[in-house]
């Protein structure tokens, strides 16, 4: 029972990320209304992700974290785990 637990909460996780690299990547588009390249596109991806990642980075008390605590976490973010 509890791997069945641990593999769903696994899934929901790995399926939260992948949400937020595609709507990131809807999101890509210049004020011309044409998909972002480029230098652009990077720079945009990558403060997408953060913001994306800034908002999960709450302790299991429901406070924000700080410090080492969320350093650590954005890390793990970024890199997708």
């Amino acid at each position: 029972m509890k791997r069945i637990v641990l593999a769903t909460t696994v899934l929901l996780f790995a399926m939260g990320s992948a949400f937020a690299q595609t709507s990131c990547e809807a999101q890509a588009v210049g004020k011309d209304g044409k998909p972002l390249a480029g230098a652009a596109k990077t720079s945009f991806m990558t403060k997408c992700a953060k913001d994306a990642c800034e908002a999960k980075a709450v302790g299991s008390d429901g406070k924000k974290l700080a410090g080492a605590a969320k350093a650590s976490f954005m890390k793990k973010c970024a890199a997708g785990g």
